[in-house]
């Protein structure tokens, strides 16, 4: 009896470590009220956990809304027919959810911009905390560090944040996001505030992590962010999605120009950068 209850045990842990990752996100009809408009209008999408992401679109088309959104910072209008759930769960406990997503944003850089150096904000990810304000074990010191190194910016472990350039900053929020080995990646906006040496540094790191089988999804209005590793393009419009598939579809004048409402041209440089203007 004992060995077949063994047996019963494995074979229950080789069904659930075999068993299919839930998607990141799948929304049905979801709309998100801000103000007296609808940021998101009905708006249905799904994201499977390992995919390579980014969402595209001009100003006002509800690309914040949806990062907050996924964040839990704004919840959907409760109507028939709406569902969201994140990891193929409903109902979550927000602190909860932050620990299986690493989110990287200006936000999260200018949060923890009051004097706490590099490694605090890197152990505040474990507790989606600005700043450390409960006990650490020694293994989260350790990733914390581990994480830095990752990052080439282990130098920057007892510097105040107030002290860092912003390219210092934005891979320091990234070590904070990577440190609790999340599921996916949330990438809001990356290049803002960068120069071109500061964004050319964070995006080589970027592309190392996903390139380890992190999930990212990446959301964005410049065309420059879109790394060659992303295989799928989302493009909203008021709310909704306008457009939705590979690179090479969706990444074209002409979509560009419907969705933007301007004439937009394209080109896609040698190392696979896209080119807009």
């Amino acid at each position: 009896m004992r060995e077949l209850a063994i047996d019963a045990r494995a074979a229950s842990k080789n069904e659930m470590e075999s068993a299919p990752t839930p998607p990141l996100l799948e929304l049905e009809h979801v709309s998100v009220q801000r103000g007296d408009r609808l940021a998101l209008n009905n708006l249905s999408l799904r994201i499977d956990a390992h995919e390579r992401v980014a969402i595209l679109g001009p100003n006002g088309c509800g690309k914040s809304t949806l990062v907050r959104t996924i964040t839990r910072d704004f919840y959907p209008l409760h109507k028939p027919g709406t569902r969201m759930a994140i990891f193929g769960q409903e109902r979550w406990h927000v602190f909860a959810l932050r620990k299986l997503l690493g989110v990287v944003s200006a936000s999260l850089v200018e949060a923890n911009t009051r004097d706490i150096c590099g490694l605090e904000a890197v152990l505040s990810g474990y507790f989606a905390s600005v700043g450390v304000h409960d006990e650490f074990t020694q293994e989260m010191l350790d990733h914390s560090y581990a994480a830095l190194e990752q990052l080439r910016v282990s130098y920057l472990a007892e510097r105040p944040m107030t002290e860092m350039s912003s390219g210092e900053a934005w891979r320091v929020i990234l070590a904070r996001a990577i440190v609790h080995q999340p599921k996916a990646l949330l990438f809001d906006e990356p290049s803002s505030h960068l120069d071109i040496a500061a964004r050319a540094g964070l995006f080589n790191s970027l592309r190392e992590l996903v390139h380890s089988g992190t999930g990212l999804v990446m959301v964005t209005h410049h065309f420059a962010d879109i790394i060659p590793e992303i295989d799928r393009v989302i493009l909203l419009r008021d709310g909704r999605v306008f457009a939705d598939g590979p690179v090479a579809s969706i990444l074209t004048a002409q979509q560009l120009s419907a969705a933007f409402q301007a004439e937009i041209r394209v080109e896609r440089a040698p190392d696979g950068h896209i080119l807009a203007w």
